[in-house]
């Protein structure tokens, strides 16, 4: 149970940082304005992801949501990880760089993984 809620916390904390403040430090740079602009979507695609990314990564760290509400935000950040790796994929060609999306995703797993285990436990 112990090594349970480490790896939920480091993982969970990983994508908050990864998907919920990193996004918010950085939306306006004018590099996330080429990313989304090269991947072919509108800038405000921009905002709008930044917004519910800022919002899914605080129900995920925070105690206080229930576990439904959690489960709508991994449910939203795996949409969001599976469409930044297709998108990647389909504009840039398969890279190394076109997994990184997986990568986190694979951390957000692990995350919702033990986020249920201990759930079931407590």
């Amino acid at each position: 149970m112990k090594t349970t809620k480490y790896i939920y916390w480091t993982t969970t904390i990983i994508i908050f940082l990864f998907e919920g403040l990193m996004p918010a430090l950085t939306s306006n740079s004018e590099l996330a304005r080429q990313g989304i602009s090269h991947l072919g979507y509108p800038d405000y695609f921009r905002t709008l992801l930044t917004v519910f990314k800022g919002l899914g990564s605080l129900v995920l760290i925070l105690p206080v949501f229930k576990s439904r509400i959690k489960e709508w935000a991994y449910a939203g950040f795996t949409f969001t990880m599976f469409s930044a790796f297709v998108s990647h994929a389909f504009v840039d060609g398969i890279h190394l760089q076109t997994f990184f999306p997986l990568l986190i995703l694979s951390i957000l797993m692990m995350s919702y993984i033990t986020f249920r285990r201990l759930n079931l436990a407590g």
